[in-house]
């Protein structure tokens, strides 16, 4: 490198960088004075400027500026989208190639999917509500009345306190915790004429099979359901097809399960039995007013005929609200109300899941509602006219039902 930085001035100091890019002292020192021998002498060994290949679209090295074409914008070099021309914008890169989510196919999926399942739902927790219901012997042995059209199912409220704590007890005004009795009995007949319900007063004197007459309630405290059913047969002549059992928990569970019910009492009532204060009018009620007001009976000179009237009326408004499609589109409701029934519910064998749906059902779409036909305020039955009655029954006529047959009281107008 001798010679290289021996140069007297700033000139001479840049030409010894001409062999770095390929220059010879005869470039650009052919107009130097004072070059010496530096400046007639060329590098022997230049180096090489590699030569450069212009992009696809793009001038060539040295074309003139103004042959070149007008330059892109930096991102558009690199294969970004052009700006759109005023007074539109480009569409959003999601809306050219369509997400999941946005096509109709996905959505239509999601919605049958779900519906699926909801139907599942559905079906799944009557039935796995439906497999823990205790079932109960009811068919008596011995002569029973024949098949007839129709179905005659059995309604029975029992005053059975069992799985009822102390504080239950108390709560509900149920007191003994031995009673095996029926609060409430009645006979609901369903085929091609209206549905039809009918109480029986528990004070009832019939005729007990191998118990003589007494109180038709007592029938179920001697020989359970199959002696309360050979008793109502044997006094009826209606062959029963189901039975349905309902406990005084039941109801309260029930009634709260369904977000309470509607009862509209004719009058002030006040009744320390029961437990029952409650006003007159059309009201919201909880479980336990319910159950008190079907229970309550010394607030009206009637009595007990007054209190089947107040049941029918409790049953018909749990039955209204069970089968409300609020109580299917809520998931809490529905799964609620069927907890319900396995505690507080008992049915017959040979019941099945559908029966017990169409009893509901039934429950719900009562065309006539009265009680067994009366001779008066002592629950003895009117032979005449209950047979009348009773008859239309066996015959699926209930169609033929007369006012005078069948009246709320079940005494004659």
């Amino acid at each position: 490198m001798a010679g290289r930085g021996d140069h007297g001035d700033g000139d001479d100091r840049d030409r010894g960088f001409d062999w770095i890019y390929g220059q010879g002292s005869g470039e650009q020192g052919s107009g130097e004075q004072g070059s010496g021998e530096q400046g007639s002498r060329k590098d022997p060994e230049p180096t090489r400027r590699i030569p450069v290949q212009p992009r696809a679209g793009q001038p060539a090295i040295g074309t003139p500026a103004s042959q070149r074409p007008e330059r892109l914008p930096p991102a558009q070099q690199y294969g970004a989208t052009p700006e759109p021309p005023q007074g539109g914008r480009p569409a959003p890169s999601w809306s050219t190639t369509p997400s999941r989510w946005r096509r109709p196919g996905t959505w239509l999926k999601l919605v049958v999917g779900l519906v699926a399942l909801w139907l599942v739902f559905l079906v799944a927790v009557p039935l796995f509500a439906w497999s823990k219901v205790e079932k109960v012997d009811f068919e008596p042995d011995g002569d029973r009345p024949a098949d007839q059209p129709g179905t005659t199912y059995l309604l029975v409220g029992s005053d059975s306190r069992a799985g009822l704590t102390k504080e239950e007890r108390k709560l509900l005004h149920t007191g003994d915790a031995e009673s095996e009795l029926t609060d409430t009995i009645m006979l609901l007949h369903t085929g091609d004429g209206p549905a039809t319900l009918i109480s029986i007063p528990r004070d009832s004197p019939l005729e007990i099979p191998g118990f003589g007459v007494s109180k038709v309630n007592s029938a179920y405290a001697k020989g359970g359901t199959p002696l309360l059913v050979q008793t109502l047969e044997q006094a009826t002549g209606v062959r029963i097809d189901h039975y349905v059992e309902i406990g005084f928990g039941g109801l309260v569970g029930v009634v709260d399960a369904v977000g309470g019910i509607e009862v509209c009492p004719k009058r002030r009532i006040r009744d320390r039995d029961s437990g029952l204060n409650i006003k007159k009018g059309c009201q919201e009620v909880d479980g336990v007013t319910a159950l008190a007001y079907s229970r309550a009976r010394k607030h009206d000179p009637l009595s007990d005929l007054a209190r089947v009237q107040q049941q029918r009326e409790v049953v018909a408004a749990v039955g209204e609200k069970v089968l409300s499609p609020w109580s299917v589109i809520n998931p809490v409701r529905w799964w609620q109300l069927n907890a319900a029934v396995p505690d507080f519910f008992k049915f017959g064998e040979g019941t099945g899941p559908v029966d017990a749906s169409r009893w509901a059902l039934a429950m719900t779409d009562v065309g006539k509602s009265c009680t067994v036909p009366l001779a008066g305020g002592d629950a003895n039955w009117d032979g005449q006219r209950s047979e009348q009655l009773f008859s239309k029954v066996i015959a699926d006529k209930t169609d033929e039902i007369t006012t005078k047959m069948c009246t709320a009281t079940g005494l004659a107008d």
